[in-house]
C-alpha cells in the first residue's frame, strides 16, 4: 500500500510532473524511478579537474592556501613536542595553561602520548566549550581543496575541532584522497553508511561579511595546525 503524501510530498510530485512533461516536449525520455535509484547507487563521478600524482604535496599546498599551517613528523611519538613547539612559536602556551579549564583536550586515540614531558596538560575528554586547544585526528583529507574530513562519534567528538581557539589535527599521508568523491567513499567504508555528522574543515573559521574583509575565528578556531605523519 502506497504511503499517503503530505503537503510537501504532493508539492514535490507536482513539480516533478511538470519537469517530466517539459522533458517529454523536448524529446527526452525521463528516467524511471528504478533508473534514478540505479544512477544514485552507482555513485558515478562527474567531470573533475586533473590532479598531480603527488596528492600529499598538493594537499599541503592547498591547505596552506586556506591559511592552515603544517608540520611533517617522522613518528607519532613526536606529536606532544610538536604541539608544544607550535604553541611556543605563537606564544600561546602560557595563556592556555593559565587555568585548568583552558588546558587542552584531545581525542581518546591520543591518550597514550606523553603530554606532560612536553610541558602540556592535555585532558582526554570532549571540550566543554571553554577549552582553548583541541587536538584531533581526522578520517581523511581532500587533496583537491586542502580540506580535513572529521566525522562524529563518541570516540571522535567534533566539538573539539570546532569550539576551541586552536585546532591541531593529526593526519597520516595514506589518508589523503584526491577529491570529495573518494572522501565519501572512505566515510561509507568506515561507517557502513553515513554518520550523524560530517565536518569539512578548510582552514580556520572565517567570514567576509563586514566590508568584504576576511576575519579569522568568526565562528570556530582562529588557527588550524596540521601534523602530518607518514
Amino acid at each position: 500500500m502506497a504511503t499517503p503524501l503530505d503537503d510537501n510530498g504532493a508539492a514535490r510530485e507536482a513539480i516533478l510532473a511538470r519537469v517530466r512533461a517539459a522533458l517529454a516536449r523536448a524529446g527526452q525520455t525521463p528516467r524511471t524511478p528504478a533508473a534514478r535509484e540505479a544512477r544514485i547507487a552507482s555513485r558515478a563521478h562527474g567531470p573533475r579537474p586533473a590532479l598531480p600524482a603527488d596528492l600529499v604535496t598538493h594537499f599541503l599546498e592547498r591547505a596552506t592556501d586556506m591559511a592552515s599551517t603544517v608540520e611533517r613528523l617522522s613518528s607519532r611519538a613526536e606529536i606532544p613536542i610538536a604541539v608544544a613547539r607550535y604553541l611556543d612559536a605563537l606564544d600561546l602556551r602560557p595563556a592556555i595553561a593559565v587555568q585548568k579549564s583552558h588546558r587542552g583536550v584531545c581525542w581518546p586515540e591520543f591518550a597514550d602520548l606523553d603530554w606532560r614531558s612536553a610541558g602540556l596538560e592535555i585532558e582526554v575528554r570532549p571540550t566543554t566549550g571553554d577549552d582553548r586547544l583541541g587536538i584531533t585526528g581526522c578520517l581523511c583529507a581532500i587533496a583537491e581543496t586542502g580540506t580535513l574530513v572529521v566525522t562524529s562519534s563518541t570516540e571522535t567528538p567534533t566539538a573539539t575541532a570546532l569550539l576551541t581557539d586552536t585546532h591541531v589535527a593529526v593526519l597520516r599521508e595514506g589518508d589523503v584522497v584526491p577529491g570529495m568523491e573518494e572522501a565519501f567513499e572512505r566515510v561509507r567504508s568506515a561507517y557502513g553508511g553515513m554518520p550523524r555528522a560530517i565536518n569539512m574543515i578548510s582552514g580556520p573559521s572565517r567570514t567576509g561579511d563586514i566590508e568584504q574583509t576576511i576575519v579569522l575565528g568568526a565562528h570556530g578556531p582562529y588557527r588550524v595546525h596540521i601534523l602530518l605523519l607518514p
